[in-house]
């Protein structure tokens, strides 16, 4: 099998070396090593095993968005906090180098006409690689199977890119493909290659008929930028729940709080979303026999001997909380659990609603709890039309003793409803860009949560939702424009323009080949040449 052009004999045989971990010096010939049809096999499962690792590092990068909610849940179920994206990019990373490293090794030989022998430490791994990536994907099915509609959502965002990336990748693998169909001895093979490339090909060109996004859009059409909506304030910049967090919020033009209530043993409405204290205090050191029990078994005065802050220093649950100033991070160590009425204050003097959920619901005492609530609110003389009220329970009788409290409705209109809804919080995954343009014409407010990455901001952006839950107000905050808009022309124009080039450069791949091939066997070889040269010279001597 002759070598190409640019494949020095030392390249090729440093590169079959990596790839079948065999070292063949540079006088051995290479003509009992042929490309098998095992080796075909393994190639292909090479080509899958990439594809499978990069279709899952995909699927990371969009998870990231909620994975505060895996973290948290981590926590409750083994009481040890650790970011663990870090931990799923990493392994991912490792992942798809190693499949990438490969694949690329194996088109590097197929270019230089090397034969294709992966060695069995490659195969190994490369079924173990398989096997993790798979029982990812099991894990994410059945324990987080909301993040598949997060991953239909990203494609709103992403679709055209992916398109033009994916072209250009399979228009590059034209080049080691045509090399191997001009030299593979197998007819039906060739054809069989052909067509499935072929196919392959006529389908990407024609995919974004398939492809829809809110952003593909003029640019006087963009609807206005989505209110924010601290979630339990601006937890990336202090401890969540607390008067530090609302003031960061604040500082965010974050236009409404967004918290949960409980009540202590004593009747005092507060603020935790946990049912137990273990994750965002030092319960465990000052109350340790006590630690276990549920938040609402506290009086005030001993929920005031809390540490509220400090956690949030030694835990980092966010990447930011490095960055902090020495200044935030002594008022954060200093934070205490807030309760509703001091939170109420500080929403009447800046300007800022409050939207929150009284927990837990299913507690025998929750008419109680609804009862000490409003009681709190109507002391607090806040506007009424500041409080957005979450809970469903005894919905009825908070409207009648406060009628002027905005009702929130976690739940889509029903076909039969009574009164209309005009404010609806769900999650961001629970509504289609088409669900969300039909509320904006009926005026009815729309909240989304929780929204923490720049790319699913601007798609729900485009589809014109009234505002988002989010984590991350600091970013959210600084966005001034959807990360992209295009025009419908403009991206018809792209979209023709990039098929064009591919199926030109995809033809000069399929005809350049042979016959450059051709040109390299046609050509003398160095010692032909010599020989040549040698006789030439006895003759004029003679």
């Amino acid at each position: 099998m002759a070598e190409l052009p640019g494949c020095c004999r030392p390249c090729a045989t440093c590169l079959l070396c990596l790839y079948s971990c065999r070292w063949i010096g540079a006088k051995e010939k290479r003509k009992g090593l042929r490309t098998t049809k095992c080796d075909c096999s393994w190639f292909f499962f090479l080509f899958c095993v990439f594809l499978f690792t990069l279709v899952w590092l995909y699927f990371a990068i969009v998870i990231l968005n909620d994975f505060h909610n895996f973290n948290e849940f981590i926590f409750k179920q083994r009481k040890l906090w650790l970011d663990w994206s870090l931990v799923l990019l990493i392994a991912t990373a490792v992942l798809i180098t190693y499949s990438a490293m490969l694949l690329a090794l194996a088109l590097c030989l197929q270019l230089c006409g090397q034969p294709l022998k992966l060695h069995w430490v490659h195969k190994s791994l490369l079924i173990v690689t398989a096997l993790v990536v798979a029982a990812a994907f099991t894990g994410l099915g059945i324990k987080w199977a909301e993040e598949w509609r997060s991953a239909h959502i990203s494609l709103q965002a992403t679709g055209p890119f992916l398109h033009l990336g994916v072209v250009g990748g399979m228009t590059l693998l034209a080049w080691p493909l045509a090399s191997f169909i001009y030299h593979s001895r197998n007819a039906g093979l060739k054809v069989f290659l052909l067509l499935m490339y072929s196919a392959v090909m006529v389908a990407l060109y024609l995919s974004p008929l398939m492809i829809t996004s809110p952003c593909i859009m003029e640019e006087n059409q963009l609807p206005p930028k989505p209110a924010l909506v601290g979630h339990r304030g601006a937890p990336m910049l202090a401890p969540e729940n607390t008067l530090m967090s609302l003031h960061k919020a604040v500082g965010c033009d974050v236009q409404v709080f967004e918290t949960d209530v409980m009540v202590s043993a004593d009747g005092v409405p507060f603020l935790m979303h946990d049912e137990k204290l273990t994750r965002t205090t030092n319960v465990q050191d000052v109350f340790p026999e006590r630690a276990s029990l549920n938040s609402t078994a506290f009086n005030w005065t001993d929920l005031q001997q809390l540490d509220a802050g400090s956690w949030f220093l030694e835990r980092r649950p966010f990447s930011t909380v490095q960055s902090l100033s020495a200044g935030d991070r002594k008022q954060a160590s200093k934070q205490k659990i807030p309760s509703l009425e001091e939170v109420l204050e500080v929403a009447k003097h800046s300007n800022i609603s409050i939207m929150f959920d009284l927990r837990p619901e299913n507690h025998s005492d929750y008419q109680s709890f609804v009862n000490a609530t409003l009681d709190t609110i109507l002391q607090s003389g806040i506007p009424l039309q500041q409080i957005l009220w979450l809970p469903d329970g005894f919905r009825e009788q908070v409207k009648q003793q406060v009628p002027g409290v905005q009702q929130v409705y976690g739940r889509k209109r029903l076909q039969d409803e009574k009164e209309p809804l005009l404010h609806v919080n769900l999650p961001y995954q629970d509504m289609s860009s088409e669900e969300i343009r039909q509320y904006r014409q009926d005026n009815v407010s729309v909240n989304l949560y929780v929204v923490n990455q720049p790319w699913l901001f601007s798609v729900l952006w485009c589809a014109g939702v009234s505002s988002v839950t989010t984590n991350a107000c600091q970013v959210l905050k600084e966005m001034k424009h959807p990360i992209w808009l295009l025009p419908s022309s403009t991206y018809l124009m792209i979209w023709i323009v990039a098929d064009c080039v591919s199926f030109l450069m995809i033809m000069w791949a399929f005809l350049l080949l042979p016959a450059l091939t051709v040109l390299i066997l046609s050509a003398p070889t160095e010692s032909e040449t010599d020989v040549l040269l040698t006789k030439i010279n006895s003759l004029m001597q003679e």
